[in-house]
């Protein structure tokens, strides 16, 4: 359990960390809200309680109609939620006296259970539920900033070869970073998005792999830092010393074979 609040509060504060840049390319591709005015909300409503939104503005869209939207990034396939979303509604309304639009984002490739609407004789009320894993990550890939970039690992594939796409989408973010990008915080938030899309964690893990393809060998963060420089120095005397294949060294050091290929490939090198 605290594992699992402690693997949400990672995710929270990359969504908050990101969220002035990502916001505006949310609202206009993921939601298709063409807004033309936007004022800066205060992120807690007190009332009997106190709830802090993840994203709440004051907006005007193209047609004059002016609103409040309010947006909540979820990881969980929460039961209640639609309790809290509603709870958050009659506030904001109580608050502003303003319509109140709502969106929750759920982040995971799976599919959502969590009710979106509460129908009973005397209440009724609905907000909208959208999964990222149904946007393009080529959508997110159009954007000039890493931090919307990163959000392409959340995205679909459009049935496109998973790991071409996850490395095109580090190539992607790599490209627009400075300095080391191993070192980079995008880097970090990328390896923990990928937690998010279980169904081709291999595949990222194979780009991190060969990313000495791209990143100079003695910078490589997986290749001379901690548990990776150990098993890239195991790997290096199984094919030196015992002269195994690629598949028995890899069974045996625990490793992918395109890290003992990465290896071997160091050791050609060395000898020419």
């Amino acid at each position: 359990m605290n594992q699992n609040k402690q693997q949400a509060s990672q995710y929270d504060k990359i969504i908050k960390e990101n969220l002035e840049i990502t916001l505006p390319v949310i609202i206009r591709e993921l939601l298709g809200l063409d807004i033309v005015a936007s004022e800066e909300l205060p992120d807690d409503i007190q009332h009997t309680k106190e709830r802090k939104p993840d994203a709440l503005k004051k907006v005007t869209d193209s047609l004059g109609n002016t609103f409040i939207l309010h947006l909540e990034f979820q990881i969980k396939d929460e039961r209640d939620m639609v309790y809290r979303m509603a709870e958050y509604n009659i506030m904001l309304l109580r608050k502003y006296q303003l319509p109140v639009q709502q969106y929750v984002i759920f982040l995971r490739d799976s599919v959502p259970t969590m009710a979106v609407h509460i129908d009973t004789d005397s209440h009724k009320y609905r907000y909208t539920l959208v999964r990222i894993s149904q946007t393009s990550y080529k959508m997110f890939l159009k954007s000039d900033n890493p931090e919307v970039k990163m959000l392409g690992i959340l995205g679909s594939f459009d049935g496109e070869n998973s790991y071409n796409v996850v490395e095109k989408i580090v190539k992607e973010v790599q490209s627009f970073t400075e300095g080391e990008f191993s070192e980079s915080r995008y880097f970090k938030q990328l390896r923990i998005f990928v937690q998010l899309r279980s169904s081709f964690k291999q595949q990222f893990d194979k780009v991190m792999d060969t990313i000495g393809r791209f990143f100079k060998e003695e910078k490589d963060f997986f290749y001379r830092r901690g548990e990776a420089k150990k098993s890239y120095e195991v790997v290096e005397n199984l094919l030196l010393k015992l002269g195994l294949s690629d598949e028995r060294a890899a069974e045996i050091a625990k490793v992918s074979i395109d890290f003992v290929q990465k290896v071997r490939a160091d050791l050609a090198e060395k000898k020419e």
